[in-house]
């Protein structure tokens, strides 16, 4: 891993868990093992270095939705709601960076979800409403509600999973995220899809699996 990502990788769970005012840069150069004008040579500021880390999250679906929304026509839900929960749930620092973003920033976090959310969830959106027309959604669906809470059961569920999955496990064992995560599929799943195109789905997968051997 090069100098720049570990960077980033660092500013991200820091400013996830202490917020942009509670983490400095002589910290996140500790951390990575390099001095303060290391870091500085690749983010000349704070700031620069703290809209790289936003950049990174936020963009991953300029990247992500586009091949998503290219492969076939069968399941596209299912894919961006699997490839979604993967995202976050393989690092819950970017949850957590987003739901505190949210909270502590919300006109700029505003202004960067309208760039990089709100052109796909129309997009996401129209999906939705052929889905319904052709039976296998809800028909009382509000598609971009829905799809804006399911973004909020996502970043939020994750963002906390370490509180959330102890409950599931007492004795500290484990976290347990795969049964949040698979929990959190199921209810987003059901709460959008008619049994019919439940069925429909599951049957679309099998032949899909069946045809790839």
């Amino acid at each position: 891993m090069d100098v720049r990502t570990q960077i980033l990788d660092v500013a991200t769970r820091r400013f996830a868990a202490q917020g942009y005012g509670g983490t400095s840069l002589s910290a996140i150069a500790d951390e990575v093992g390099i001095r303060k004008a290391s870091l500085l040579y690749h983010f000349p500021s704070k700031d620069e270095l703290h809209r790289s880390v936003l950049d990174q999250v936020l963009s991953r679906w300029n990247e992500v939705l586009p091949r998503l929304l290219a492969a076939g026509s069968a399941d596209r839900f299912d894919a961006l709601l699997h490839e979604t929960v993967r995202f976050f749930s393989e690092d819950p620092d970017r949850a957590r960076l987003i739901l505190r973003e949210t909270l502590d920033n919300p006109v700029t976090m505003r202004e960067r979800l309208l760039v990089a959310v709100a052109p796909w969830l129309q997009v996401i959106a129209g999906y939705v409403r052929r889905g319904q027309e052709s039976g296998e959604v809800r028909a009382d669906a509000d598609p971009e509600a829905y799809l804006l809470h399911v973004i909020h059961l996502v970043v939020g569920g994750l963002a906390i999973s370490d509180t959330l999955g102890i409950v599931l496990s007492p004795d500290g064992a484990s976290s347990d995220i795969q049964r949040l995560t698979r929990e959190l599929e199921r209810i987003a799943k059901v709460s959008l899809f008619t049994d019919e195109g439940i069925e429909r789905m599951n049957g679309r997968r099998a032949a899909a699996h069946a045809g790839s051997h």
